[in-house]
């Protein structure tokens, strides 16, 4: 059986061994790692590319822009409006693919012009797990996923991410704004706003890991179940709550379940 270590070496040689890459960043814990290791093994040959989009968090943006600049990596940020996508607002059960198709289809673009050779992307051993019809797009634009090559875990990158001194390692799962919505439910620029000011809001309030999941007047809120207690507030309940009305939710519930990924495939029948 392979170590961790084990993994990064092979990780390593398999980057080093493609020449030069743009690298998908989103500044993800997954993402900003294979970033780090990219850079290390093929420097000025790589360059991050980051989409703009009203799905992407403007604090998820400074953060990427923060990672590249520390470490002096080349960063390109591209418009990729998922909105003006057809079919994408209706969320359709393959909105992922949608969406991925379109970015892969201008990170090409960019590679071409930073006439780089191959495009990477951040997916991990345990994304293999879940319903994820982006990686439809990964396989039609032959875009490489090296940290599922090399079997690394989450819980393995965060580890080597520690090592590394990234300060990403810690950071909590992130995924675009479109997934709070359950598949069918129209996705709008305002409702996007709704639910980026519900979960900024959180965040201040000292959650970490949040969601918050779009149910028509429904607010449902996800927390790691390590900060349930947190609710027992009533200073806490009653500033969610009323801040929740004035972002426009009726009613705010909180998931007894806590959070997880991809809470909106669990009614999904699909093989």
């Amino acid at each position: 059986m392979m170590s961790v270590f084990d993994k990064l070496d092979f990780l390593k040689n398999n980057i080093k061994s493609l020449g030069s890459a743009a690298v998908a960043f989103s500044g993800g814990v997954d993402s900003s790692f294979l970033l780090k290791v990219a850079y290390d093994v093929l420097g000025k040959d790589v360059v991050a590319v980051t989409a703009h989009s009203s799905t992407y968090p403007e604090r998820e943006m400074n953060e990427a822009k923060e990672f590249t600049a520390s470490f002096g990596i080349r960063h390109r940020i591209i418009d990729s409006e998922e909105l003006d996508v057809e079919g994408f607002s209706d969320n359709p059960v393959n909105r992922c693919y949608l969406c991925k198709n379109e970015l892969y289809d201008k990170i090409q673009t960019v590679a071409k012009e930073e006439n780089v050779k191959h495009i990477l992307e951040g997916s991990n051993h345990d994304d293999l797990g879940d319903y994820r019809p982006g990686l439809q797009a990964v396989s039609e634009h032959g875009v490489l996923s090296p940290l599922k090559d090399a079997l690394l875990t989450k819980d393995e990158i965060r580890f080597l991410s520690k090592e590394m001194g990234l300060k990403s390692w810690d950071k909590p799962a992130f995924a675009c704004l479109s997934s709070r919505f359950p598949y069918g439910e129209k996705i709008t620029q305002q409702r996007l706003r709704m639910i980026d000011r519900a979960e900024q809001l959180l965040m201040d309030l000292g959650f970490k890991q949040v969601r918050v999941r779009f149910h028509g007047d429904i607010a449902r809120i996800e927390v790691g179940q390590e900060q349930f207690l947190k609710f027992i507030d009533s200073e806490i309940r009653e500033k969610v709550y009323s801040e929740f009305k004035k972002i426009g939710f009726m009613y705010t519930a909180l998931d007894l379940k806590g959070y997880r990924t991809g809470s909106m495939n669990e009614g999904l029948n699909i093989k």
